[in-house]
């Protein structure tokens, strides 16, 4: 553990980039803010946040694959060596 590069990604905000479920609930506070003025904006707003479910679905079936193939991986990796 490099204590140094770690007070330096802190405080030179270096840290990693957001992950994708960071992005997911970022973009779901927006669309709860939004107040619609309109029955077409109202829709709008229905229709993405429908679409952002859909979405997180969909990211949480791939993480559940890609988790499944990490392991496959680890254990093909184990019985090579």
């Amino acid at each position: 553990m490099d204590l140094r590069r770690m007070t330096r990604e802190f405080l030179m905000g270096e840290s990693r980039t957001p992950s994708l479920a960071s992005y997911l609930q970022a973009i779901s506070e927006v669309l709860q803010t939004i107040t619609p003025r309109s029955q077409t904006d109202r829709r709008r707003v229905e229709m993405a946040t429908s679409s952002l479910r859909e979405v997180r679905r969909y990211t949480r079936r791939m993480q559940e694959r890609v988790n499944v193939l990490e392991e496959q991986v680890k254990i093909l990796e184990e019985s090579k060596g």
